[in-house]
């Protein structure tokens, strides 16, 4: 089961499962797209922001849930005093309210052996100026995860959160060349992510048996080089 699996990251995973054998569950805005191909994917158009969407949709589903993976989310950005109640509650309902919603609903469905990978954010561990709403939601999402981790567990459920850099999708399209070049320019691999290596490490994660409550970053370095001149290092080394 994904969510937010009709673009970016939550669709590579989709096609990732696909590509395993797995049989999928969509949850998403919009469903248009994501039913592929016929027979193992069930695309199902739900707002993880809204309670009764969320419920409405579980009364079509029995389980078991083999994997949860919690990867629909908005972005507004904006500082501050730029953030109005609207921005800020609709990111909070989707990123942090939404995932919980979704594993409440699911958990019926989650049996000893299943997974819930949370899908996070840089800004959520690392402060970042102009992301206050979207760091919130997704520092929020690091603490759901390991209270999850902690209460699942006896259950034989593991829960974890895999925590992208900056990665290529529709979200990251819309940011300013001059912008994109900074951000890269902080990357000590030197490029963006793609969706696709995302998915690989959230289904490596989902299959690890003995890992609950933990933070993987697949970052290209970020993290690590925050603060640090990572283009200067790589000009250094003839890279």
């Amino acid at each position: 089961m994904v969510t937010g699996g009709s673009r970016g990251i939550g669709r590579a995973v989709v096609d990732r499962a696909l590509a395993g054998g797995d049989r999928v569950v969509v949850l998403a805005r919009s469903a248009a797209g994501s039913d592929r191909p016929a027979g193992r994917v069930l695309a199902l158009a739900v707002d993880v922001a809204d309670p009764a969407s969320v419920a409405a949709a579980f009364e079509q589903l029995d389980g078991p849930v083999d994997v949860l993976v919690n990867s629909a989310g908005v972005h507004r950005g904006g500082l501050v005093e730029q953030v109005g109640d609207a921005a800020w509650n609709e990111v909070l309902a989707t990123n942090l309210t939404g995932a919980f919603t979704v594993v409440r609903a699911a958990r019926p469905l989650l049996v000893a052996g299943s997974a819930v990978v949370n899908i996070g954010a840089v800004v959520g561990l690392r402060g970042f100026a102009g992301d206050v709403a979207y760091g919130s939601a997704k520092a929020g999402l690091s603490g759901l995860t390991q209270t999850l981790a902690i209460e699942l567990a006896r259950d034989g459920i593991r829960v974890n959160l895999v925590v992208p850099g900056f990665v290529e999708t529709d979200m990251t399209d819309g940011i300013p060349a001059a912008a994109r070049e900074r951000i890269v320019a902080g990357i000590p691999l030197g490029r963006p992510g793609r969706a696709a290596e995302i998915a690989d490490v959230v289904w490596s994660v989902a299959g690890s048996s003995y890992m609950t409550g933990s933070t993987v970053a697949v970052d290209g370095g970020l993290l690590a080089s925050f603060g640090a001149p990572a283009r200067r290092v790589r000009d250094r080394a003839g890279g």
